[in-house]
């Protein structure tokens, strides 16, 4: 009788990254893939390696993180997803798991993300807090950041809004496709879209345009600092919770 095979796995995943460290498994534990593989290890019975779309850091959300990993499984596809839940705490739940081509890689084979960003006018009430950025008192003029997010569109080199030193091997310039502003109420929702995203490009961008927002920077000024592709005092990382990763394109 000819043994099982290795299968290719591919699963989604959305977590309240509040009650996480970030996706990447560190020393120490407390991220989503240290937890997720401590699952597929209890399941296989053996050490289950799994690979990301890419980092979230700690505190950023995700409704639809995608992840592969390599295993046998004999069994429906419907139990070994049932397993990967089992026992899950509420903030993490796998959402879909399928047999991927071996050739498919969660990171290497994403076409683009797409990341959104929250903000409250105002002070959020404790149920919104942990997934949004909240202004107090400070006003936003929505009129500048749509105008400074223009300029921002399209092929660029976004080194400026970085949230470290880049390393040789890393491509800093990126497809900014999208990034939308839109308003419900008190909710400010930035959409970014693009065919990839440096360390805390996204938070770079929203604080960048939220200085615009308040005055602190003009639109002329953010598109001199994106050009000029060095990161400046003037350019604030936004806080984690308003930032959720919302899908991954293949």
């Amino acid at each position: 009788m000819a043994s099982a095979e290795t299968s290719r796995w591919r699963a989604t995943c959305a977590y309240d990254g509040a009650e996480f460290l970030g996706w990447q498994s560190q020393k120490g534990g407390g991220t989503v893939q240290d937890y997720l593989e401590t699952r597929l290890a209890a399941i296989f019975h053996q050490p289950v390696r799994l690979h990301g779309s890419g980092r979230t850091d700690g505190g950023v959300h995700a409704r639809a993180q995608v992840f592969h990993f390599d295993a046998i499984w004999t069994h429906p596809v419907e139990n070994l997803l049932r397993a990967l839940n089992a026992g899950r705490p509420r903030s993490l739940l796998v959402t879909s798991l399928r047999r991927a081509m071996p050739e498919f890689h969660a990171r290497f084979s994403a076409k683009g993300k797409r990341y959104c960003y929250r903000i409250y006018l105002g002070y959020a009430p404790p149920f919104t807090a942990r997934y949004c950025w909240s202004l107090g008192d400070r006003a936003l003029d929505l009129s500048a950041v749509r105008a400074a997010a223009k300029r921002l569109v399209g092929r660029h080199d976004f080194t400026a809004f970085a949230g470290r030193r880049l390393e040789e091997s890393e491509q800093p310039v990126k497809d900014l496709r999208r990034f939308d502003i839109t308003q419900r109420g008190r909710q400010i929702t930035f959409t970014l879209e693009a065919s990839g995203f440096l360390y805390k490009m996204a938070r770079g961008l929203v604080g960048g345009l939220v200085a615009v927002g308040q005055g602190k920077l003009t639109v002329d000024e953010i598109e001199k600092i994106l050009h000029a592709r060095h990161r400046t005092p003037a350019i604030t990382t936004a806080p984690p919770e308003g930032l959720c990763l919302e899908k991954v394109f293949y």
